[in-house]
């Protein structure tokens, strides 16, 4: 079995139509690269075409206020994505007057564009020869030759990329990068992958032995950290409070609710009985109007459970007099807010 020959014969007849699949722009192909990071084509085609309509050119993406990024971005998760996106933007604009390295080493120097990314930009729209192998390549070369290293060590990441640029044709690097992706998604599926109809399968090892759902082979798991969030939306008059997370953690940038946040599941009566609570409140006078169910929000090695307590006060609160906006209720759509809040201020 020629691989190269038969990946690219697949790819001819079953490529996906996708916009940033249509274009030769470096800027549209990264755009598409990092939204595509962490989220599914069919979730992320919607603000790939959002981005490039709000931000046709990496200049316009740079002179954009990073508040207003991080809105648009809304609902896609990963928020450091959107700052990494921002960032390198005006670094391209600065440091290389708007125009995209063509080279992929160059590119790996830009904050938030690693080795696929770089050959991703290279190939498709510079046809460098240099290998873009992300889980989907990773599973399909394990699968076909059999390569039983663990694909998340170096090692491993070292054997697969000289095995891909073995494969990958200097003439067509950037067919060869798009039909990974395309076959691993359409037929080398993680899950239940179409073996039968695989025009790979007569020289795949791991169809051979019977032996597909073992490959990729990965050395260890990353343990999920819980973490229980207690969301207070505190009304006073027409006004809420909201504060910017500036911390180093997850949806930084982003706006949220007043928090408390505990290591373990905490009752009503326990939670508005201790220290935090009383640091928030004092001696105000106020009204708990609802606390609802908990909320599970899970992200990639974190599971968030959320409960929020709707809360009138008679006055502001000393703590929430700074670090907090005060703003209407009415205003909140303008501020870019985790989904796990939106996912509250929906019901």
């Amino acid at each position: 079995m020629d691989f190269t020959a038969e990946l690219l014969e697949w790819h001819r007849a079953h490529r996906r139509r996708l916009p940033w699949k249509q274009t030769g722009d470096p800027y549209k192909i990264w755009l598409s690269e990092i939204i595509l990071q962490q989220t599914r084509v069919e979730q992320g085609e919607p603000y790939y075409l959002r981005f490039t309509e709000r931000f046709p050119t990496v200049q316009d993406l740079a002179a954009a206020p990073l508040d207003e990024v991080l809105r648009l971005w809304q609902g896609l998760g990963y928020y450091s994505r959107a700052r990494h996106l921002h960032h390198t933007a005006q670094q391209i604009v600065a440091e290389h007057g708007g125009r995209f390295p063509r080279s992929h080493k160059i590119l790996l120097k830009l904050k938030g564009i690693g080795p696929y990314t770089a050959a991703a930009i290279a190939s498709f729209a510079f046809n460098e020869a240099v290998p873009a192998i992300d889980g989907n390549g990773y599973r399909i070369l394990s699968r076909v030759f059999g390569m039983d290293e663990p694909v998340d060590t170096s090692n491993g990441k070292k054997l697969f990329a000289e095995l891909a640029e073995e494969l990958i044709p200097p003439a067509y690097p950037g067919d060869f990068n798009q039909a990974l992706m395309d076959f691993g998604s359409l037929v080398c599926t993680p899950a239940r992958p179409l073996c039968d109809e695989c025009p790979l399968s007569s020289g795949c090892y791991a169809f051979a032995h019977k032996s597909v759902e073992k490959f990729p082979v990965k050395s260890k798991r990353t343990a999920v950290r819980a973490r229980y969030f207690y969301y207070l939306f505190v009304r006073h008059k027409n006004s809420v409070f909201i504060r910017k997370r500036t911390e180093k953690d997850i949806w930084q940038g982003l706006y949220e609710f007043p928090l408390i946040e505990t290591e373990e599941r905490v009752p009503s009566g326990k939670l508005m009985a201790g220290e935090k609570w009383a640091a928030l409140f004092g001696n105000v006078p106020l009204k708990v109007c609802r606390v609802s169910e908990e909320i599970k929000h899970q992200l990639t090695h974190q599971t968030l459970y959320a409960t929020f307590y709707t809360i009138d006060v008679s006055k502001i609160p000393p703590a929430l007099q700074t670090g907090y906006l005060n703003i209407s209720p009415d205003l909140l759509d303008n501020y870019s807010l985790p989904r796990l809040v939106t996912i509250f201020l929906e019901k």
